[in-house]
C-alpha cells in the first residue's frame, strides 16, 4: 500500500495507528486510487480525515425540529415526509407518513425499522438494495464523528439482524438518493415514489426527506386520495 501511494513505510503505519492526523490532500487522493474507491467512498475518505472536535450542541438541541419545518411540513397532504437525524432516528413525521406505517413498532428510527420490522420486508419491494442503501447512510454519518448513541445502535442491530452484519461490514458509503422506491401498501397498492433528502441549515445531521410520486401517475392518485382521508396538517412529533 506504501509502495503504489507513494509515501513512506513508516508514514502509512503512523496513518494507520492514528499518529500521522494531518494527511495531506494529495495523499489520501493516491491511497484512495490505490483502493480503488467510488467518488462518494474518497470524499468519505476526505472527510474522515478532517474530522473536528464538537461544538458542544446538546443531542436534545440537535434534535429539536425547527416550528418553521413543522408547518412547512403542515402543508403537504399528499407527500409523505420526515425529518431525521443522523442516526436515522424519526424526529417528525406529517400524516401520510405515519398513515402509511401506521402499526409498526420500529417507525420511529428508520435503521431498526429496516431490520427489525419483519413487515418491511413486504412493503420495500426491494427490500435487499433500500436496506443496503439505509446501511451505507449511515456508514456516511459515522464518518462525521462516532458518538456513544452510534455505536450503541450499531451494536444492537449487528446482535438482532445478520442480514445488518453482513451489509455493515461492506463498508459501503453513499449519500445519493435512489431514483425511486417501490412500495405495496395494504390500504393504497403499489406506490413508486422519489425522495430528496435535504440538510436542514442550522441543525447539523437533521434531513427533511420528502417523498413524491411522477405527475399524473397512479402513485401520485393513490397518494393524493391518502391525504383526502387524512385530517389536514395532522403531525406526530416523535420526541
Amino acid at each position: 500500500m506504501a509502495t503504489l501511494a507513494g509515501v513512506s513505510i513508516d508514514y502509512y503505519t503512523r496513518l494507520e495507528q492514528g499518529r500521522e492526523r494531518r494527511p495531506s490532500d494529495q495523499v489520501l487522493g493516491a491511497l484512495a486510487g490505490v483502493l480503488q474507491l467510488g467518488p462518494e467512498a474518497a470524499r468519505h475518505l476526505h472527510d474522515l480525515a478532517r474530522l473536528t472536535a464538537g461544538d458542544g450542541t446538546s443531542p436534545e438541541q440537535e434534535d429539536r425540529v425547527h416550528p418553521d419545518i413543522l408547518r412547512l411540513m403542515e402543508t403537504w397532504h399528499d407527500k409523505p415526509a420526515l425529518v431525521v437525524n443522523r442516526l436515522l432516528d424519526v424526529l417528525v413525521r406529517n400524516s401520510v407518513f405515519e398513515a402509511l406505517y401506521d402499526g409498526l413498532e420500529h417507525r420511529g428510527n428508520i435503521m431498526r425499522l429496516t431490520f427489525l420490522e419483519p413487515a418491511v420486508r413486504e412493503i420495500w419491494l426491494d427490500w435487499e438494495g433500500e436496506a443496503h442503501t439505509v446501511v451505507a447512510h449511515l456508514r456516511a454519518a459515522a464518518g462525521t464523528g462516532c458518538d456513544r448513541a452510534l455505536l450503541e445502535l450499531v451494536e444492537e442491530l449487528s446482535q438482532a439482524s445478520e442480514d445488518f452484519r453482513r451489509m455493515w461490514a461492506r463498508h459501503d458509503v453513499r449519500t445519493k438518493t435512489p431514483d425511486a422506491i417501490r412500495f405495496h401498501f395494504h390500504d393504497v397498492g403499489e406506490l413508486s415514489l422519489s425522495y430528496q433528502a435535504l440538510s436542514i441549515d442550522g441543525a447539523p445531521g437533521q434531513k427533511l426527506v420528502v417523498f413524491q410520486a411522477e405527475p399524473g401517475s397512479p402513485s401520485e392518485r393513490a397518494l393524493a386520495r391518502l391525504g383526502r382521508s387524512l385530517r389536514s396538517g395532522a403531525l406526530k412529533d416523535t420526541r
